[in-house]
């Protein structure tokens, strides 16, 4: 009796150890099997960073409705509508100006060409007069051709005193308008700033 009590212990020891190695080896399967998961999960949700970062919705550009658009149209024109008017007005003022500075020198240039050629002429017709006088009158002739001579000189070097006198009148006038222009430029610009 003792001898089969000991045999069936043993037997059902030996049922159990097979029992729980089986057990064992089952757990050591689903362990094996929970590692690939993991490493597979792993892999899988490692770019879930990247993804949200890409994923999430970044508005660059911000969307206002038409009548704000208008809206904001309406008072940059209002705005620089003034401006744009008084900077028109100096153009046209300034091109007036540069106009009749052109009209100006035209008429200039024209007038010089006239005297030009009526200084030729008569310098032709005073030399010719001159060589007359000259070989007609002997020493009178001399004295008188020379005294003319002088005057003729003098009345050249009076002609171009006036016309620089003329000149430096001119420019100063242009000076002096210019300074008015700028005063009363710089007067609309402090009015304007008010």
């Amino acid at each position: 009796m003792y001898g089969n009590t000991t045999t069936q212990f043993t037997t059902s020891q030996s049922q159990s150890i097979s029992s729980l190695s089986a057990s064992v080896s089952s757990l050591r399967s689903s362990l094996s099997l929970l590692d690939s998961s993991i490493s597979i999960l792993d892999a899988g949700i490692s770019d879930f960073p990247r993804l949200k970062k890409v994923l999430s919705s970044t508005r660059h550009f911000e969307l206002t409705p038409s009548t704000t658009l208008t809206t904001a149209q309406a008072s940059l024109a209002a705005e620089l509508a003034p401006a744009i008017t008084t900077l028109l007005g100096r153009c046209e003022s300034h091109i007036g100006k540069l106009e009749r500075r052109e009209g100006a020198l035209i008429a200039r240039s024209e007038l010089l060409e006239g005297r030009l050629s009526n200084d030729e002429t008569r310098g032709l017709k005073k030399k010719r007069s001159l060589d007359r006088l000259v070989k007609g009158k002997g020493r009178g002739g001399d004295e008188k051709a020379a005294r003319l001579k002088a005057l003729r000189l003098k009345k050249e070097r009076l002609g171009y005193a006036v016309e620089r006198l003329g000149l430096q009148s001119q420019q100063r006038q242009r000076q002096l308008r210019m300074s008015v222009a700028a005063g009363a430029t710089l007067g609309d610009l402090g009015g304007e700033e008010e």
